[in-house]
């Protein structure tokens, strides 16, 4: 094939009608004809050669030119493209280093294999045209709902015509047993938009709690305005679902907002997930409130929050349980997906026998350790004492409210709590020391005989093993696993050691052993300086 005027516009029309077909802008088809040209030139001047075309966006003429850049004589490696000042000199008026030198060079005689090539080129341009088009167009829908056709289904997976290219709606995103036929029309959310080698990769689902949301954003044009907003959705796909929605408009009901005339707005939404039940719920910034709210239909009797730990014990009456757990634990399930916390529940008879039972073991504890009776053992356990430390160490005045104890068996019972205390800490002494502790680590400010002992048991037995913990290997935590919180001991944990406390004597021991500069743990001035402005402008 020979560029030649007789085929000169028929590149223009070839390229337009390429460009409208595939929908990507004529020029980017135009510059992949000129790459390509390019390319079956330098075939026959040599690959060495920087040969270049250019198509005349009017006439689709296609000059052909060779380009020489001016180096210097040292820097000079390629002869075709490249050339010295003074071999410059022979084509242009005083050269610089720098200089392009451009001459137009016949066109070439394009032969089947390199037409052949050319096509592949100006083939693979428009593909990654097509797939930047796609990409940059959905990659902003990536978030909201998007309706589309169903193409085929391919191992479960659903392949939906979106207009503009293909989606997926894979098996484990689609509700329960949904079923679709070539053609049927389909509602999905856009999870994610990816770009791809083979090209962008749109991500559908039906079973995102986002979706969920963005549906209810579509029926509630309050949610859509922002005076309600959605704060959290638990969803177990097909089945059931819990909403909860908070109103910045106090004469707007955020609950009846959702649910509608005669509930048409929730039941559009309950149609489009073929029939989830949904349990819409008004949010408390109050946790164990929210709670309550969330275990709906079931009343709750009491809660107890652990913040700490982010578990939250419920106790319910007898004949409250099935309904608060839920068929197979659902309601209990989505309950703790919407307020993020691990939810125990129990019954009244339940918290009792495990109250009953820490009054036993607490009494035990102070009868066996204080040499007391039962009787004063449950006076002591009755007012608040857990443990021998509150009675050794508290104010002599909180012994003497309890029935019957004077000033002079507040003062015995202090002693003996305290004789206790200190046998058991040269007991634990000792026995660090027979593991192996040594004395830097004993001395250490904030560790106690116990908290020594236990890490000796566990291997660390000098100031450098403990400088080299993590504050979450001595205070315990939780992590997340497959979805599900797991928990992580601490060495120091039965000791009530806090992540913050086990922060600082990390960071003590670092200092102490030259690890840390300690102008380093300093806040900046001009940060001190900040902070101190701004409690000014507060003020």
């Amino acid at each position: 094939m020979a560029i030649t005027s007789a085929n000169q516009l028929e590149l223009l029309q070839t390229a337009e009608a390429v460009a409208r077909e595939k929908m990507i802008d004529p020029g980017l088809v135009v510059a992949a004809m000129e790459e390509s040209l390019a390319r079956a030139a330098k075939s026959r001047y040599g690959s060495e050669m920087d040969i270049r075309v250019k198509i005349d966006r009017k006439t689709g003429r296609a000059t052909f030119t060779r380009v020489r850049t001016v180096v210097a004589d040292e820097d000079l490696e390629n002869y075709q493209a490249e050339m010295t000042v003074a071999q410059a000199r022979q084509y242009m008026e005083n050269p610089t280093v720098g200089d392009v030198y451009v001459e137009e060079v016949p066109p070439v005689e394009m032969g089947r294999i390199a037409a052949q090539s050319a096509k592949q080129v100006i083939l693979q341009k428009v593909r990654e045209a097509e797939r930047d088009r796609q990409y940059e167009e959905f990659k902003d829908r990536a978030g909201t709902i998007i309706n589309g056709v169903v193409k085929r289904e391919e191992y479960g997976n659903v392949i939906v015509d979106v207009g503009a290219g293909e989606a997926i709606l894979r098996r484990n995103e689609k509700i329960g047993r949904e079923s679709y036929r070539p053609n049927d029309r389909i509602r999905c959310y856009v999870k994610d938009v990816r770009r791809e080698p083979r090209g962008p990769q749109i991500f559908l689902s039906r079973t995102a709690p986002e979706f969920m949301a963005e549906l209810f954003k579509m029926e509630v044009p309050e949610i859509y305005d922002g005076i309600i907003e959605i704060k959290a959705v638990a969803r177990d796909p097909g089945s059931r679902a819990k909403i909860a929605v908070i109103s910045y408009d106090n004469s707007i009901d955020p609950v009846g907002a959702c649910v509608g005339m005669r509930g048409s707005r929730v039941q559009a939404v309950v149609n489009e997930l073929q029939g989830e039940k949904i349990d819409i719920i008004p949010w408390n910034e109050d946790q164990p409130t929210f709670l309550v709210n969330a275990l709906q239909p079931a009343e709750v009797s009491k809660v107890v929050l652990d913040e700490e730990a982010g578990k939250i014990e419920v106790v319910v009456p007898e004949e409250q349980l099935s309904l608060a757990i839920g068929r197979r634990g659902q309601n209990v399930r989505l309950a703790s997906q919407l307020t993020g916390l691990d939810i125990d529940i129990m019954t009244e008879a339940e918290e009792s026998a495990r109250r009953q039972k820490e009054f036993e073991t607490r009494t035990k504890l102070f009868m066996e350790t204080l040499d007391l009776d039962e009787f004063f053992a449950q006076l002591l356990v009755s007012e608040g004492f857990t443990n021998l430390e509150e009675v050794a160490y508290v104010e002599l005045d909180e012994l003497l409210v309890i029935d019957g104890v004077d000033e002079g068996t507040a003062e015995e019972l202090q002693a003996r709590a305290r004789d206790y205390l200190e046998a058991q800490a040269k007991a634990a002494l000792d026995n660090a020391r027979a593991l192996g502790a040594e004395d830097s680590l004993i001395e250490f400010e904030g560790l106690t005989p116990q908290m020594v002992e236990a890490l000796a048991k566990d291997g660390v037995k000098t100031l450098e093993d403990f400088a080299t913990c993590a504050d979450w290997e001595l205070a315990g935590g939780w992590t997340t696993v497959d979805g599900q919180r797991v928990k992580d001991d601490g060495i120091l944990e039965p000791y009530d050691v806090s992540l913050e406390e086990a922060q600082d004597m990390v960071m003590t021991a670092r200092v102490m052993l030259g690890w840390v500069d300690p102008e380093d743990l300093q806040p900046d001035a001009d940060d001190i300086e900040g902070e101190e402005g701004d409690e000014e402008a507060g003020a």
